[in-house]
């Protein structure tokens, strides 16, 4: 089932994620439901608090063509089956060289700016059957899953974003925000 996606200025973007204590049917069908609206979207990433809800959960999935260094090249993340759905996702450990490069969400409609992340994170979650996993990911999923698991924290891509490219970006975040707080669901 399609979820609302909420806007920046929707307090359920700064509430931080409630751990999952099981991976029972109700919260696989969140994730269902979380990757459809997504797909709709045409996002690579979602986590439960842009649907208004608190569970650490969050969800990727870089098509094969964009887990590339360049055109045709090989993939970056052979070995990760998508989509990655992660329960309590944690970052263990960060590496490879710091790229800054713009970024977007699906809770700040065509809105992008350049954000510092890491290049490799190593992440452990649970899975879809509720097992303990840990994965390296590379490149955009690095990033996605970086960007999904701040969400999780209440963080958003903005407040990672300089201050001189933050104050271009006021006037639009001030209107992105009254609308945000208007849809308190």
């Amino acid at each position: 089932m399609k979820r609302e996606i909420v806007i920046f200025g929707h307090p359920a973007l700064r509430k931080r994620a409630t751990g999952v204590d099981c991976v029972d049917a109700a919260r696989k069908r969140l994730a269902d439901d979380m990757l459809e609206t997504m797909y709709e979207a045409n996002g690579l990433g979602l986590a439960a608090q842009q649907v208004d809800e608190t569970h650490s959960l969050c969800v990727v999935d870089v098509p094969a063509e964009l887990d590339v260094l360049l055109p045709d090249g090989p993939r970056l993340n052979p070995a990760v089956v998508m989509p990655l759905i992660m329960f309590n996702p944690e970052i263990v450990a960060r590496a490879g060289s710091e790229a800054l490069t713009d970024e977007g969400c699906l809770s700040f409609p065509k809105m992008y700016a350049p954000v510092l992340r890491a290049g490799v994170v190593t992440v452990r979650f649970l899975n879809f059957r509720g097992q303990v996993q840990t994965c390296e990911v590379r490149g955009l999923m690095a990033r996605a899953v970086q960007h999904e698991i701040d969400h999780l924290a209440g963080v958003l891509f903005v407040d990672h974003v300089a201050a001189a490219d933050r104050e271009a970006l006021d006037a639009q975040l001030k209107e992105m925000e009254r609308l945000g707080r208007g849809k308190t669901g």
